[in-house]
């Protein structure tokens, strides 16, 4: 699986959140600490700033090569500042059905809708299971695909279920979207393990998903990730818990005072004016993290007075 990383909060540099944390997305691409596939397929990040001459859009920058051997880095990156970002580095199978390129890179970003998404997570079989789940997909989106990548079908897929931009839709588009996945492997007879570990973002706006179906279809598999991920990559097993495993949160205020670490000053999670949403944690503090788990959905949103709010919920398939 790939890895992500969202923030919502006050303007900072964009190095502090891509390159300088102990465990910062660029060093994960060569060395992720709960992954076994290196990250080398492309990397790329959407970035809001009202520093920007078109504040509204996102600034999307993509390039189908590994993070750290992107020469374009130390000279753009500290460069820009963010006040919402979304990021990721991608990991793909090495064979010859990979395809680099910069429309496969995350993340993807359409016209007629502020969301963008990304993802680490993937969902096999996912050409023929459009014969099921294109009915459901608008024109103009489809239309707008340029890539070769599941992630991209399923960004489709849920603008294409989406009635609204409040929480309760979202919600909504997403429970939907699963349950027509899962109906889809279940016609077509292609039961597969699913991963769909998103992020989906616009202006002070985090999404945060963790949703997927077990190896036989079902949206609600059982197991303890931890234990299941000590058996070997490759097996059953350990892909049920890279399924299961958790995403990562980071609340807190003051993120700004601290230009080299995710070091936030204490607070509680009320009172919090920035947040990471993120594959894994970032730092050599897992317990500063709390989780998103299997089956959740998490909103995160800046309000007028600066502060995060936040909002779990199960999702219901």
């Amino acid at each position: 699986m790939c890895r992500v990383l969202a923030y919502i909060g006050p303007e900072i540099p964009v190095e502090n959140l891509l390159l300088k944390p102990e465990n910062s997305l660029v060093n994960q691409t060569l060395d992720p600490e709960r992954h076994p596939q290196l990250q080398l397929a492309g990397w790329g990040f959407g970035i809001w700033s009202e520093h920007l001459l078109k504040p509204e859009e996102p600034l999307l920058y993509h390039r189908p090569m590994a993070a750290f051997y992107d020469d374009n880095v130390p000279t753009i990156v500290p460069s820009l500042q963010a006040s919402t970002l979304l990021a990721h580095v991608r990991a793909a199978d090495y064979n010859s059905l990979t395809v680099l390129a910069d429309e496969n890179c995350h993340p993807f970003s359409y016209q007629d809708t502020s969301w963008i998404v990304a993802q680490n997570g993937d969902m096999p079989n996912w050409k023929v299971l459009q014969r099921e789940l294109l009915p459901h997909c608008k024109d103009s989106y489809l239309q707008q695909m340029s890539g070769t990548t599941d992630t991209e079908f399923i960004y489709v897929l849920l603008l294409s279920l989406l009635e609204g931009d409040s929480d309760e839709d979202v919600q909504r588009a997403f429970e939907e979207m699963l349950r027509l996945i899962a109906q889809a492997q279940k016609t077509l007879d292609l039961p597969a393990l699913t991963k769909l570990k998103m992020a989906l973002v616009r202006p002070d706006r985090i999404i945060g998903v963790n949703i997927g179906t077990g190896h036989q279809g079902e949206t609600d598999p059982e197991g303890d990730w931890q234990e299941l991920r000590k058996a070997e990559p490759g097996t059953d097993d350990y892909a049920l818990g890279m399924l299961l495993e958790p995403m990562y949160l980071l609340m807190g205020r003051n993120f700004d005072h601290d230009p080299s670490t995710y070091g936030f000053e204490t607070c509680t999670h009320e009172e919090a004016t920035a947040a990471v949403f993120a594959s894994e944690p970032l730092t050599d503090e897992p317990d500063d993290w709390s989780t998103l788990e299997f089956g959740e959905i998490v909103f995160l949103e800046k309000k007028s007075d600066e502060t995060i709010s936040r909002k779990f919920a199960r999702l219901k398939v």
